[in-house]
């Protein structure tokens, strides 16, 4: 016996010991045990990977692959049976001989790989001869896609003047085909437009400059990029992109002057910050890297000056100073400009600078007279006669300095008449005295032709004016007051001249009194006096007032004196006066009235109050 007649022998025997069983249970349970003694005898299935291509179409089946177990034996025992996606309808089996075969069209962009189960029984006894295993029907592609640019078109920007090899960007096609089978899908890059500035790389798409360029001479370039699949053979299929690249600007061109030499004018009655002229310098780049700032070289005498105008990219000339044209006609001024970002990799090529020159001419004016003065400050005596002199006015025409100038007094109503001017030579003197204590200033303006100066006169004093009291001044005392009191503390004195040191007066009584006099005066020193009594007791029926003279002496030069008189009353008192009661009776006194008619009257007027 043979080991293949051992080996059937053997597995009916498997196959028949569960129908011993007693239960349905133990049959079950025999029938795993069974299965599993199946699994543990060394069998496989036998069969190649197996592949379908996609996108074929026949009328018949087509043939994918044959699964086979080891125990067929040709024989037609074995049946095979084919499950899991597709099975059936997209896929069907021979179960005779476990040949497989698919009967519709595939696309492997859609699905790319099927998921089947086999299983081979017995016909006899309708059991599993083979365990049932899983496998895959993977489909095979074929270049039936073109390749796509998804992002395109494409913008990309690079820095004029880049050297060559410098990556620009990159473009990526995508292919729906295989990337793992054949050359479907494996694209090559290819540059259709933009030679010879540009070049891509054939692997990865990345773009890279082939020169130099520079973005004046142009700043925007179309390039035309292709992308082939099959790897570029023959019957590929291909797909383009469009790039646009732009220049972006660098500071590679320095500013220009558009003039060597600019003239300009400015009158000499122009004000300082006057805008004389403009001044422009060309660059050719934009933005940031055109930005200039202008400035002044081999200027001196520091009359002008220059602004940027940020917008314009002007330089503007302004007046600093005055000009005068009578000192100086002609200026020249050399501008510079300069550019406000320098990018030093193209140093090299010479500075980023330019320079021109500016001749400025200042135009003549017809300019009044000039004072040699603004304010002119004279002073003259009071008092002094008609026609005194009280000073000279000067004024030049700086067109001409021979010509003659003509001053005249422009008069205000206060003024008029008490001043003349020479016209020919600006001598001013009076038409009259001038008394201080009326005015001691006098401010006159003077005109020499269109020219106006301001003179300012002031009247020196002279102590023309004796001191006086300050007020009227009139005091009381009663009739029993006692030799040495006060009748007044304080009088004082003005005087209407003035004093550079300062007023002094000194009080005294008069001469014709000193010797009769009941009163005395005391000098306060302190340009004050004060009245006392020089006898005791006084009589209102004797003598009602005393009129002392006092003389009040200043220290001018010369001293001045006058004398002014004070009034004392007597009052029927004892220490306090009652100055209203005192007045007034003292004028009924006078009147001839009597005490008790006078205190009729004041009780009347009480009542009234």
């Amino acid at each position: 016996m043979n080991f293949s007649t051992l080996l059937s022998l053997v597995l009916m025997l498997v196959q028949l010991w569960p129908c011993s069983l007693s239960t349905q249970n133990h049959s079950a349970q025999s029938t795993d045990q069974s299965f599993t003694a199946v699994r543990r005898v060394k069998r496989s299935w036998v069969w190649e990977p197996l592949f379908a291509t996609e996108e074929q179409t026949s009328t018949v089946p087509v043939y994918v692959g044959q699964l086979k177990s080891d125990l067929d034996k040709q024989d037609g025992n074995l049946k095979y049976i084919l499950t899991g996606e597709g099975a059936g309808s997209t896929f069907i089996i021979d179960e005779n001989n476990g040949k497989i075969y698919v009967t519709q069209k595939l696309d492997r962009e859609k699905k790319s790989f099927y998921t089947l189960r086999a299983q081979a029984i017995s016909r006899s006894t309708q059991l599993p001869v083979e365990p049932e295993s899983e496998f895959i029907i993977k489909v095979r592609d074929i270049n039936d896609h073109e390749p796509q640019f998804l992002d395109g078109p494409y913008v990309a920007t690079v820095p004029e003047m880049s050297p060559e090899g410098t990556s620009v960007t990159q473009v990526t096609a995508t292919d729906g085909d295989d990337p793992s089978y054949g050359n479907s899908a494996r694209l090559l890059y290819s540059l259709i437009q933009g030679q010879p500035y540009f070049s891509v790389e054939p692997k990865t798409g990345v773009i890279r400059m082939a020169s130099q360029m520079d973005r004046e001479t142009k700043d925007q370039y179309l390039v035309i990029i292709q992308a082939k699949d099959m790897v570029g053979q023959a019957g590929a299929f291909s797909a383009t992109a469009t790039v646009t690249i732009n220049l972006s600007d660098i500071n590679d061109n320095p500013p220009k002057f558009q003039q060597r030499l600019y003239h300009m004018n400015v009158s000499e009655e122009a004000p300082v910050g006057t805008t004389i002229g403009k001044v422009f310098a060309e660059d050719s780049d934009i933005g940031e890297n055109a930005a200039m700032n202008y400035s002044i070289e081999e200027d001196s005498s520091g009359v002008f000056d220059i602004i940027t105008n940020n917008e314009t990219q002007e330089g503007i000339i302004l007046l600093k100073k005055r000009v005068d044209y009578e000192s100086k006609r002609r200026y020249s001024i050399r501008a510079k400009v300069v550019n406000r970002y320098i990018d030093y990799r193209f140093l090299t090529e010479g500075p980023f600078e330019d320079k021109t020159v500016v001749k400025i001419n200042v135009e003549d004016a017809d300019e009044p007279p000039v004072f040699t003065l603004e304010n002119y400050v004279m002073e003259i005596a009071e008092g002094a006669m008609s026609g005194s002199l009280v000073g000279v006015v000067t004024a030049r025409d700086p067109d001409d300095d021979d010509s003659p100038v003509r001053y005249s007094i422009v008069h205000g109503m206060h003024l008029k008449g008490l001043f003349s001017i020479n016209e020919h030579n600006g001598t001013i003197i009076t038409t009259r005295p001038l008394d201080r204590e009326i005015a001691s200033w006098h401010n006159i303006t003077v005109t020499a032709t269109e020219t106006k100066a301001n003179v300012y006169i002031q009247v020196l004093d002279v102590n023309d004016h004796a001191p006086e009291f300050s007020k009227y001044y009139e005091t009381f005392v009663c009739e029993n007051a006692i030799s040495g009191q006060v009748s007044t503390k304080d009088i004082s004195a003005v005087d209407q001249d003035d004093s550079a040191e300062g007023h002094h007066f000194y009080f005294s009584l008069a001469q014709e009194a000193t010797n009769n006099s009941h009163f005395t005066v005391k000098d306060n020193q302190d340009n004050t006096a004060g009245i006392f009594t020089a006898k005791s007791g006084f009589r209102r029926q004797e003598q009602f007032y005393f009129y002392l003279p006092i003389l009040i002496l200043d220290n001018g030069n010369p001293p001045l004196t006058s004398t002014n008189t004070l009034t004392v009353t007597v009052c029927n008192c004892d220490t306090e006066v009652n100055t209203f009661y005192c007045r007034y009776g003292a004028f009924m006194y006078a009147m001839g009235l009597s005490t008790e008619a006078l205190v009729a009257v004041l009780a009347c007027i009480l009542i009234l109050l």
